[in-house]
């Protein structure tokens, strides 16, 4: 485990990363005694130094969700971060590019609750029932510690992915929100249109079987720290598309059918 110390000082690092727009190099590698827990640590850590300058927590994000994507970072179980209030962007318009460092953008489902959800023992039946409705949602993910190492070309490990607030960066909602069983979740499906072009499509039960399992993993897993889901909240339930480079000028537009559709440019 690392020190509290070194846990305040790495959380300072991403703090300056984000606003110098200047990658740091990976945590594990300075420090391989790293565990998830020390990941978490730090990413709280991080939060606490954005609460102090005025920031919110609006919600949480949920990654790694697809088993493909867990065999690639090494772990058997998804991550989590924090939503913050200026992580929300409006859908339709133009999102700063300078906001970023390295963005890549996701599809996902996000689960707006109406009631509390508390661990431990919170099945997906406990969060359809205290979900008030799911929306549409693009994830734009960036990472403020290197994707991969500058001198070696390693790619980091899941533990540096964590610390870095599990990669969130923004999220856009929109589409038609719908009532938690008023379609079959597991079947929500988008294509992710680049610039006009299709460049991924998916489905919604490539998140853990059903997009609700990984928001009853959360709450349980929150439990030990005291925490729980609090009524309002937005949970992105995870990507069920791989994650697409963003450029200045991109425009991305994700179709989700019956449900409507996301459009945005960064600029």
């Amino acid at each position: 485990m690392l020190s509290s110390d070194t846990i305040a000082k790495l959380a300072a690092e991403l703090h300056e990363s984000e606003k110098s727009r200047v990658q740091v190099e990976h945590f594990s590698k300075r420090f391989p005694e790293m565990t998830v827990e020390d990941g978490y640590a730090v990413s709280r850590a991080w939060v606490k130094h954005k609460i102090a300058e005025g920031r919110t927590v609006k919600g949480h994000k949920i990654g790694l969700t697809s088993r493909a994507m867990q065999q690639s970072s090494q772990i058997d179980e998804p991550d989590y971060g924090t939503l913050l209030d200026d992580m929300f962007f409006e859908q339709g318009g133009d999102i700063p590019f300078t906001r970023f460092i390295a963005p890549r953008i996701e599809v996902e489902l996000a689960f707006i609750l109406g009631k509390k959800l508390q661990g431990p023992g919170v099945t997906i039946f406990d969060v359809l029932a205290a979900t008030d409705y799911v929306v549409p949602a693009i994830e734009i993910i960036d990472a403020r510690i290197e994707q991969f190492d500058r001198h070696t070309k390693a790619p980091r490990k899941v533990f540096d992915t964590i610390s870095d607030n599990a990669a969130n960066a923004g999220i856009v909602m929109g589409g038609r929100p719908v009532k938690p069983d008023a379609v079959d979740l597991r079947w929500v499906s988008a294509l992710l249109y680049k610039n006009g072009v299709i460049e991924e499509t998916g489905v919604a039960a490539g998140v853990l079987n059903h997009p609700a399992t990984g928001v009853a993993w959360l709450a349980n897993k929150l439990a030990p720290w005291d925490e729980h889901l609090e009524a309002g909240e937005v949970v992105l339930a995870g990507s069920f598309t791989r994650p697409t480079t963003a450029l200045p000028g991109d425009t991305f537009h994700a179709d989700y059918g019956p449900l409507g559709a996301i459009s945005f440019r960064l600029v």
